[in-house]
């Protein structure tokens, strides 16, 4: 009772369909998983950015805070918290300049 396929013709089929279909597969696995890889990256500069825009509106809300406080009080101090408010901020590279500058 023989299925009517020779060693041959089963070779060809393996050859014509199942073997390219495998690589197809093994190709697309590939692809997808370096799209994954991709969008991973992505997100963790996406949550770098985020948290850095959360520091810097932080650090701009401290400063209206500031202003609010400045814009409602109407005492003897509001013209030193102006002149502190228009002094550049001193980062780590301008401290060196100036210290350079004083030397």
């Amino acid at each position: 009772m023989a299925l009517g396929v020779s060693l041959g013709e089963f070779i060809a089929f393996m050859t014509v369909f199942i073997i390219p279909a495998a690589v197809i597969i093994y190709i697309a696995n590939r692809v997808f998983r370096l799209r994954e890889r991709k969008l991973e990256i992505e997100a963790m500069n996406a949550a770098e950015k985020a948290a850095q825009y959360a520091s810097r509106t932080s650090e701009i809300e401290e400063r209206l805070r500031v202003v609010e406080q400045i814009v409602t009080d109407s005492g003897v101090h509001t013209a030193a918290q102006i002149e502190a408010l228009r002094k550049p901020r001193q980062t780590g590279s301008n401290r060196k300049r100036v210290v350079a500058a004083k030397d």
